[in-house]
């Protein structure tokens, strides 16, 4: 009985130590969400101020690039943002599953480039698109916290230009999770090229002033310009909201799995109450019998 006991008490201690890292990695999460959406929401005035200037350029009368026209010969790039670590339920196997089959089914006539390029942001990401069958190109770290992004943008900014010239890419699409709550996310995709800038072209946008926009300088050099700052802070913003993303399922795993450990708790606890009861009783029966048997002697 003792033994039982002891086994009992050993894994009700262990619960509570488990207990206590999920607790903590709970909080962690929870501080994480609200550190990424901050960052995106920084994120948003800027992007506007971006997507002003360029409906502005393309809006004036001076000759611009016309969009190019993919070949369909030529492969795509497809960029996944994942994790790198685990413990946060579907979050990688969802959006591997939405960005190879998925987002295709949806398209209207559109289906997987069979010639594509195809890179993952994080472990676990890639390891789930080799499982499926196909071998990621690169595999990139996912930024540890909101500083990291920055770098972990301009690098992936570095390895689409050498894959345009390498490979000849024209049309990258990235695909990422963002958070639709505190605890839930969805899969997004978006085109990163080529840029539409015909739609953007026809966008309007408020203009908080009396004076019309203009700009000084030569027209090309401005969109150029202007289009780099584009693609940077797409990547960021993708980039914010998966880790956000990523956040919200770790999350919501944790206090699923802060609820199993609370059942099992109180279950441990039943048992150990019911064994030391019966230990307890055994003892008394064992002392009352021997009394018996000295009265008889």
């Amino acid at each position: 009985m003792s033994g039982t006991l002891e086994e009992l008490q050993k894994q009700i201690d262990s619960g509570e130590d488990l207990a206590s890292i999920v607790r903590t990695m709970k909080a962690l999460a929870a501080t994480n969400v609200r550190q990424y959406e901050k960052a995106v929401e920084a994120l948003d005035d800027y992007y506007r101020t971006v997507e002003m200037g360029l409906a502005v350029v393309l809006s004036s009368k001076e000759e611009l690039p016309v969009d190019p026209k993919p070949v369909p010969r030529r492969p795509a790039l497809l960029l996944i943002f994942g994790s790198d670590h685990g413990l946060a339920g579907r979050f990688n196997e969802q959006i591997v599953s939405f960005a190879l089959e998925e987002y295709w089914r949806e398209q209207p006539g559109a289906a997987l480039p069979g010639n594509l390029v195809l890179a993952c942001i994080g472990e676990q990401a890639y390891s789930r698109a080799r499982t499926g069958g196909i071998r990621p190109a690169e595999r990139f770290s996912v930024p540890a916290s909101q500083a990291g992004i920055n770098d972990t943008v301009r690098l992936l900014l570095e390895r689409i230009e050498r894959w345009r010239d390498a490979a000849g890419i024209q049309q990258v699409y990235i695909f990422y999770n963002r958070p639709l709550s505190n605890s839930t996310f969805g899969s997004h995709a978006e085109m990163l090229l080529p840029v539409d800038l015909a739609a953007l072209r026809k966008q309007k946008q408020a203009w908080h002033s009396r004076s019309l926009p203009t700009f000084t300088m030569p027209a090309p050099r401005l969109l150029s310009a202007l289009l780099r700052q584009y693609f940077f802070v797409s990547l960021y913003r993708a980039c914010a909201l998966s880790l956000a993303a990523e956040n919200a399922a770790r999350l919501a795993a944790m206090q699923a799995a802060e609820k199993n450990i609370a059942e099992r708790l109180d279950q441990l606890k039943t048992a150990f109450q019911q064994e030391r009861q019966a230990a307890i009783t055994e003892e008394l029966l064992d002392i009352i019998s021997g009394f018996r048997a000295l009265r008889r002697q």
